[in-house]
């Protein structure tokens, strides 16, 4: 998988000079709904023989806006690059949202992406999007000054799932209540965690389970518990491994300050200190719990194992 170009805004964006079909949107997750914007750009980008594109802010505009409501992120930009190499985007533009930003008319933000993206063949936007000083901006404005540049638009209804749309939102509300499977239905993948393996207490270890510790720190934390996942490294190129994990903090063994991942994998373990994982989250299996002692954490991580083994039983019928 190629990784799209990364450029770090507007003014520094040096495109080839390519017809340029842009998805702009802050795609926090890159859900269905923002893979159907997503893929209209790329699939009009490959006929035209040009650049599909996307431009994306850092930091969320609500933080900017509201700082106190901050709006916890479904994933990095690093991890956002991934999953946008995988849909085909060739560059990825991540603006910063600052005040100077924020305060362009809507009247004005065609011509200010065009003095600074002259390729710019075509905007590729989902149907409620809002653009432009106090978000006045939408779609039919977008439409009306895009005829005056001779810029195309295609703008995406959204996408439902059970009646209702798809968003951001409601895939945070799925994660935090341990909804897991209803979160990838939304997303369209599953949803993952990457980091590199750290040392570790080795408890797990000392009562026949040992893990690896991931470093991962997202911003929104899914709901404390165990859950079924894949583990692939990013070197080795072989196949995800199934595998049971903990994302919580550990009452049972002294309380962590932070939530901790740590990942038992069902079979031999090829990975060690320094490994950089790629752990996809499969099913969510129960929540975190404080055990009297830790035999009784044992004997529970022994169940979740077995738990963990019959759903990749059953996914492999």
């Amino acid at each position: 998988m190629k990784l799209p170009a990364i450029y770090d805004g507007l003014e520094k964006a040096d495109l080839p000079s390519r017809p340029l079909h842009l998805a702009i949107g802050m795609f926090d997750g890159v859900h269905l709904g923002h893979q159907a914007v997503i893929e209209s750009a790329v699939h009009s980008a490959r006929r035209s023989g040009g650049l599909a594109g996307l431009l994306t802010f850092w930091p969320h505009p609500r933080v900017f806006f509201n700082p106190e409501a901050r709006t916890r992120l479904l994933m990095s930009p690093e991890m956002k690059s991934r999953v946008l190499g995988r849909l085909g985007v060739d560059v990825v533009i991540q603006q910063v949202f600052s005040r100077e930003f924020a305060g362009i008319t809507a009247e004005n933000f065609l011509p200010y992406l065009q003095r600074r993206l002259p390729d710019l063949a075509g905007v590729y936007v989902g149907e409620n999007w809002r653009f432009g000083a106090g978000r006045k901006g939408n779609v039919h404005l977008l439409l009306a000054e895009a005829a005056k540049h001779h810029v195309s638009v295609l703008s995406v209804p959204r996408i439902l799932w059970n009646g209702e749309p798809i968003s951001s939102t409601r895939i945070r509300d799925s994660l935090e209540a341990g909804r897991l499977e209803e979160a990838n239905m939304l997303l369209g993948y599953s949803y993952f965690a990457e980091g590199v393996v750290t040392p570790g207490r080795q408890l797990g270890r000392t009562i026949g389970f040992p893990t690896l510790n991931l470093a991962w720190k997202p911003e929104l934390k899914p709901r404390y518990g165990v859950y079924a996942v894949r583990v692939a490294g990013d070197a080795d190129g072989g196949p995800a491994l199934p595998a049971v994990a903990n994302y919580g903090l550990r009452p049972t063994v002294g309380k962590a300050d932070t939530p901790l991942l740590e990942v038992h994998l069902l079979g031999p373990c090829p990975f060690g200190e320094g490994s950089r994982l790629t752990i996809d989250w499969l099913k969510f299996l129960r929540p975190e719990q404080k055990f009297d002692d830790v035999e009784k954490l044992r004997l529970q991580i022994a169940r979740d194992r077995a738990d963990a083994e019959v759903y990749f039983q059953t996914q492999a019928l």
